[in-house]
């Protein structure tokens, strides 16, 4: 699937340097995704990365950074093609996703920065979201039911 993929690219490239395409193929085909080279070329162009000068001199793909406005709605675009069931318990919301996009979900409501989220944990199907009140709680899970149904 094309989201879980594009998930898989943008933690690829935000937690290690990826200098060429074929370097991220292979981290992707290590994540057990079966790519081409092809299939990169037009993820890198959909997803707009560019290359940047890394910190030991060489270059690597990246994010375009448009005063942090287009990683947000990336990720946001993510979370709502990804989650599949949002309930909320006493201060907590329990977000369940498709199989391994739970980090990136979490990652969208922590660049998100709901009011009255106090913290996020993510596994691999399933974020827990801390509410600092109930109250606060109940308005995230609403948001968030409003994001996955537009």
């Amino acid at each position: 699937m094309k989201v879980t993929r594009h998930t898989k690219i943008l933690q690829i490239i935000n937690s290690r340097d990826i200098e060429t395409q074929e370097d991220l193929a292979e981290e992707l085909r290590k994540g057990g995704m079966n790519v081409t080279q092809a299939t990169v070329s037009r993820d890198i162009k959909e997803l707009k990365l560019i290359k940047v000068l890394s910190e030991n001199g060489k270059y690597k793909y990246a994010t375009i950074n448009h005063g942090q406005k287009s990683l947000p709605n990336k990720l946001a675009v993510i979370f709502s093609q990804t989650v599949i069931g949002i309930e909320n318990v006493e201060n907590f919301v329990v977000i369940k996703t498709i199989s391994g996009s739970g980090a990136a979900a979490a990652e969208a409501i922590d660049s998100l920065n709901f009011s009255g989220v106090a913290g996020s944990i993510a596994g691999d199907n399933t974020i827990f979201v801390l509410a600092r009140d109930k109250e606060s709680a109940r308005n995230i899970t609403q948001k968030m039911k409003k994001m996955i149904s537009d």
